[in-house]
């Protein structure tokens, strides 16, 4: 697959479960500095909270990822935070659930119910946003085959920037299953006058 998913922008769900409060925020990142700085302004927002557990996933295939119970019981807030961001196949997002303690205990399963409910409530809130996977191709053509290439960038590039001199030069993003066969098209459909390379 050349593309998974992500969400757009911020947003905030809150709860009220047997007297606690449960505030969810959720943020797209892009990177565990991103994680790192988002989950300090909620703690410095929510300096009088019980507690900020949180969990994220980044990259394409969602291999780095985080959980933290924050002083909750071991695997009762970080892991079922982590479970909502994975039921609904998202990367590149943070969810950090604030708790803020009413009085009575909720239990493991009672702190997993309304960590991961509260999670999945917030996530369910967010305009979805694909990610291409892709790779850098350099494309290197003359005026003449140019009309070619441009067929070629539209049906194959996500995106790509174009340096016209006495040649052109161009650097297309293309999705990763598709590399081999669109720099296969390049040399056949101008006879070997235009050339591609990896940067």
């Amino acid at each position: 697959m050349d593309y998974y998913y992500s969400i757009v922008e911020h947003k905030t769900f809150e709860d009220k479960i047997k007297g606690s409060r449960f505030v969810a925020n959720v943020f797209p990142i892009e990177s565990k500095e991103d994680a790192d700085k988002y989950l300090h302004a909620i703690r410095k927002e929510h300096y009088d909270a019980t507690h900020n557990c949180y969990a994220y996933i980044l990259g394409s295939q969602g291999l780095e990822y985080r959980a933290n119970d924050d002083g909750e019981p071991n695997g009762s807030a970080g892991n079922p935070i982590l479970f909502s961001i994975k039921k609904y196949k998202l990367s590149d997002i943070l969810v950090i659930v604030t708790r803020f303690y009413g009085g009575t205990k909720l239990g493991v399963g009672g702190l997993a119910r309304a960590y991961g409910g509260t999670a999945e409530e917030v996530v369910k809130l967010c305009k979805r946003r694909k990610i291409d996977i892709t790779k850098k191709v350099n494309i290197f053509t003359t005026y003449d085959d140019i009309n070619t290439i441009k067929r070629l960038l539209d049906e194959y590039a996500v995106s790509y920037e174009e340096v016209y001199t006495d040649t052109i030069e161009i650097t297309a993003d293309i999705p990763l299953s598709k590399v081999e066969k669109f720099r296969a098209q390049i040399t056949e459909q101008t006879a070997d006058r235009s050339g591609s390379r990896e940067p």
